[in-house]
């Protein structure tokens, strides 16, 4: 098993705007299509539940995901005209947190400090 324990999981949910369903799966594919290229993303996927979109995203230290939300930022600005966020966490060292919590702050996320889990 690999060594998590360094890993940035970031947590976003958001809430379709109404009658925006269609358009917001039509540019989640955008979305993988520019991650796969990412050399520090190590998990990333979007679910449904109704009107509810959330992206389960993990990726290798703060600069991982601070080059993520670089590298999807077009995508994010036409993503945020069809939801609006309602929550979102973002897990992981508290070094690595430190990293991100001036860059974050205008979503006001959760901050979730990893404590311990399997690293072998």
């Amino acid at each position: 098993m690999a060594d998590h324990s360094s890993v940035v999981s970031i947590h976003p949910y958001f809430k379709i705007h109404e009658g925006k369903e269609e358009e917001v799966k039509a540019l989640l594919p955008a979305f993988v299509a520019k991650v796969e290229k990412e050399d520090a993303a190590l998990y990333y996927n979007f679910t449904l539940n109704g009107d509810q979109l959330f992206c389960r995203e993990g990726y290798t230290g703060a600069a991982g995901a601070l080059a993520h939300v670089e590298n999807v930022s077009g995508e994010l600005d036409q993503l945020f005209e069809l939801v609006e966020i309602t929550r979102i966490e973002i897990h992981g060292p508290a070094e690595e947190l430190e990293k991100l919590k001036e860059p974050f702050a205008p979503l006001n996320p959760t901050w979730w400090d990893y404590q311990c889990g399997l690293t072998a």
